[in-house]
């Protein structure tokens, strides 16, 4: 063990209410605290993004706080250090060995034994509600489904109702509530305790009592013995910018600030108590830092009980959880602010206002203050929109034309400011994984070089259907049920690490592609697999088999007889000859390894075996041909490693269906990791998440739409956390996390912010609403400000109040065009603009006369450039229409009704 040498006792907090100022106190704390030099830090941080942006700021120099060099630091997540916590403590103070390195309780091995267990447990009649959904699973994809969300559940009742789960291991279906209630658990859920027993008991004595609730306990009493550090635990442990942390995580922190230094470096709005009303002297005491700030308002000082006529209309939609978390943090703050603020001189809450110069900022420094609706309205001037572009809401018809107006704002903003650069700029969509193509689409249009290229990064996109090697493995584990089509071969062969498995080259591709559709090649291995799915067992025809066959006879004997019958039937495909003809013998070995792949992938396996087996399939079927692919199919196999590992560590020997191995496996080539890419220098799109408050110059918040954000979670029917009445302060909500990320989002704005939402229906043209929180705000913004030019809100009747609030959130939105090549953007006199100069032939002012000239006259007559065939009539008699377009105006009118080449019998 380590002796502690301490500077304060106690878990000590920094506030501050803009992330780089908390930057900035963080690193000058660090650097008046030095480490032994070979001492490490801990940083726990919420999210990939900060753990990037804090590390660049430790190793800036040069006008930037830093030191040149980032070493000496660890990052990791909260939850991932917590059970490190807990076995280090533990045993220290009982002996090694008492904590399991990783808890048989974690969700990702849980779920397995739950799959296990759930069969077994049907019989009982308490078990009635989960027989009845899942009865008809043959493929026990509903027994996967179900065991995965009763693991995530168990998990969440681990965190956030401990005691609940401590009370069903004795036998006792409670349920305690806020005040110490304590009710039954309801009849049809009480399966629940039921299972939890059931796990137990599948474990064993050793392991039964190794969940996060009881060893959390055991820590809570081991910490109170321990008088020195263990050397397995971090001298400095910095917690930093997380907005909310459950009991239990806090209660370690707390715990460990004995024998560790522990600094929690907290993102705070408002410089000021900004929770709910409070009702007590006691309740005010725990607040009383944040209360005895010079320069609060005296009637939050002397009236708590109206407390609630003071707050910030949006602090009080959005900032749910943010309360619940001062609350909790209050618990535990043991912070000598007089003593801190010496040490660093200057304040260890750092609430400094933003500049007032523009509406973003006015709206900032009110949340900073408290300042309610009536101080906004007396405080700020009135607004020249002209000069200040500091908010700004755009109303599209889609997400393309989002990002096509993004664009076309970005290259306007980088014109206007020289110092703006890409990385300066935020974008942050609900799901990144719905506007990835439409970012790809607008600004991957233009290389590098030309005047309307900006370099971007999409971050947080799910790779299974981005990386064309995932692809192709989705595909292949899609096999035993893969009709296989020709387009579907065709698209496994344009993935380059398929191909050089095969021996093919991306040359080759045209003349196999010809060669498929001249062979009339359609779908169907051979009569076999057909017959599987329910067709005549000789029906063979447009079969793969039956197109290789062909290939393979013209080569060997040339053209066709007269007759077409000579060879069994076979009719040669004579095109097949030359050297090229070598690439019949790939096409071949491609076919005859899916078919392989095809039936041993539809026998369930063990983990073991579906570990072999796939290993294999890998091997099979993949050459990485560059570095990128390498390292990809490394973390591919990585993935298949840890997840062959975590079923068998959990002692489960169950055969799994395809189904339930391909829906777990690259589920977890998805999950996230603090070491992928964030912030590169370019402009970042991402998900709204956790913890994305990191300050930028331009936040631009697109797809606010009223169906979409605040996100919906999917509610359980049986999550007892979530019934009437079971709240606790702390509990996660997705739609309360989503609206403190709206709040934060805003305030990591420093100059602009941008809200685009799908306001109009492409449809019909029709109203379109955006996000309940984008209404909160506008109606805010048209409610404390007003126009250069119109009379104060204390002058207004009520009809010019609403008049008036209206006129000016028409000024701060702009309504585009369906279309980019809209009339409006190239009117003289319109506010509207478009880079897309392109369109711009389409509305000159002199062709009007042209295009007059064009509606009024008659076609020429028709010249055929040659002969007219009896196609041209027949197309002429069939579709007039079509064969005006087609001969007359050189256009192609598509028919959907076509065949397509996968069509056949």
């Amino acid at each position: 063990m380590s002796e502690l040498r301490n500077t304060a006792q106690g878990l000590i907090v920094l506030q501050g209410n803009r992330m780089e100022d908390l930057r900035d106190l963080t690193l000058q704390w660090l650097g008046r605290q030095p480490l032994h030099p070979l001492a490490r830090t801990l940083f726990l941080v919420q999210s990939n993004g900060i753990a990037q942006w804090l590390k660049t700021s430790l190793a800036e120099r040069g006008g930037e706080p830093g030191y040149g060099v980032c070493l000496g630091t660890d990052v990791a997540l909260p939850a991932r250090f917590q059970w490190q916590a807990y076995r280090s403590v533990i045993e220290a103070v009982e002996g090694p060995g008492r904590v399991p390195t990783t808890s048989p309780y974690d969700k990702s091995r849980l779920r397995w034994r739950l799959m296990r267990l759930l069969p077994e447990a049907l019989d009982n009649p308490l078990f009635a509600p989960l027989a009845r959904y899942l009865r008809d699973d043959d493929e026990q994809r509903k027994h996967y489904q179900l065991a995965e969300r009763l693991a995530d559940l168990f998990d969440q009742y681990q965190v956030y109702r401990a005691d609940w789960l401590n009370a069903w291991e004795a036998g006792d279906d409670i349920l305690t509530l806020a005040g110490n209630r304590q009710l039954p658990v309801p009849e049809e859920q009480r399966w629940q305790p039921a299972l939890w027993r059931m796990i137990g008991a599948d474990l064993g004595q050793e392991q039964a009592h190794s969940h996060r609730g009881a060893v959390h306990r055991r820590f809570i009493a081991a910490a109170k013995e321990l008088t020195e550090r263990p050397d397995t635990l971090p001298p400095r442990i910095v917690i930093f910018g997380i907005s909310s942390l459950p009991r239990q995580t806090l209660e370690v922190l707390a715990s460990l600030a004995g024998i560790s230094e522990v600094v929690l470096c907290l993102l705070n709005p408002c410089r000021f108590y900004w929770g709910e009303i409070i009702e007590t002297q006691e309740v005010l005491r725990r607040y009383a830092r944040q209360q005895r700030r010079k320069g609060m308002p005296a009637e939050l000082h002397h009236s708590p009980e109206q407390l609630h006529l003071h707050a910030h209309p949006l602090l009080a939609a959005w900032g749910k959880q943010g309360r619940d978390y001062l609350q909790l943090l209050s618990e535990h703050d043991n912070t000598d602010v007089a003593a801190m603020s010496a040490l660093l001189d200057q304040s260890v809450d750092l609430f400094l206002p933003p500049p007032t110069d523009t509406l973003l900022g006015q709206l900032q420094d009110d949340i900073l203050h408290l300042r309610p609706l009536a101080e906004t309205r007396e405080l700020w001037p009135a607004l020249t929109l002209e000069r200040d572009a500091s908010i700004r809401f755009h109303c599209c018809h889609s997400p393309q034309r989002e990002l096509e107006v993004l664009h076309d704002q970005l290259l306007a903003a980088f014109a206007e400011d020289t110092t703006l650069e890409p990385r300066d700029i935020m974008v942050m969509v609900p799901d990144i994984n719905d506007y990835a193509p439409y970012i790809e689409a607008v600004f991957g249009q233009f290389a590098p070089g030309e005047p309307r290229h900006l370099p971007y990064h999409v971050a947080d996109q799910q790779q299974r259907h981005r990386e064309p090697m995932l692809v192709a493995l989705e595909t292949l584990l899609a096999l035993p049920r893969m009709r296989f089509r020709a387009s579907e071969i065709l698209d496994l062969l344009d993935i380059p690490p398929l191909r050089e498995r095969f021996g093919l080259s991306e040359s080759d591709l045209p003349t196999l592609q010809r060669w498929i559709r001249e062979a009339n090649i359609r779908w169907g291995l051979d009569a076999a697999q057909r017959s599987e799915l329910g067709l005549p067992m000789h029906d063979e025809l447009h079969t793969w088999r039956f197109g290789l066959e062909r290939m393979l006879m013209g080569y060997a004997v040339g053209e066709a007889s007269e007759t077409g019958n000579d060879w069994n039937d076979i009719v040669p495909y004579d095109e097949v000859a030359g050297l090229d003809a070598a690439l019949v013998g790939p096409l071949y070995r491609l076919l005859l390894t899916l078919s392989q792949w095809r039936q041993r992938l539809n026998e369930p396996k063990t983990a073991t075996e579906w570990d072999q087996a796939l290993s294999a399939l890998l091997a099979d079927t993949l050459a990485p041909t560059t570095g990128a692919e390498e390292a990809l199919l490394g973390r591919v196999q990585a993935a298949l490693e840890a997840w062959q590992e975590e079923i068998t560590s959990a002692g489960i020997n169950i055969t799994l269906p395809l189904a339930v191995v391909r829906e777990s496996w690259l589920g977890r080539i998805d999950e996230p990791q603090l070491s992928q890419s964030f912030l590169m220098g370019r402009i970042t799109f991402a998900t709204l998440m956790p913890m994305r408050a990191i300050p930028f110059r331009h936040v631009v918040l697109l797809g606010m739409n009223d169906s979409a954000y605040p996100r919906r979670a999917e509610l359980l029917d049986f999550d007892l956390m979530g019934m009437q009445g079971h709240y606790r302060a702390g509990d996660r909500s997705r739609r309360d996390d989503d609206r403190y990320l709206f709040l934060e989002a805003l305030l990591s704005a420093r100059e602009r912010l941008t809200i685009s939402w799908c306001g109009r229906s492409p449809q019909d043209n029709s109203d379109q609403p955006p996000s309940v929180l984008v209404g909160q705000l506008r109606d805010h913004l048209g409610h404390g400000w007003r126009l250069s030019g119109q009379p104060a809100h204390a002058e207004r009747t009520a009809g010019e109040h609403e008049e008036m609030a209206a006129a000016l959130l028409a000024a701060l939105t702009t309504e585009h065009p369906l279309q980019p090549f809209g009339a409006d953007y190239f009117r003289a006199a319109s506010a509207l603009f478009t880079y897309a100069d392109e369109w711009q032939g389409l509305h000159q002012n002199d062709g009007e006369a042209d295009r007059a000239a064009a509606e009024s006259q008659a076609l020429p007559d028709w010249a055929p450039e040659g002969p007219v065939t009896l196609t041209h009539l027949t197309g002429l008699l069939r579709d007039p229409i079509s064969a005006l377009f087609q001969q007359r105006l050189a256009t192609t009118m598509r028919d959907d009704d076509l065949l397509t080449e996968d069509d056949g019998r």
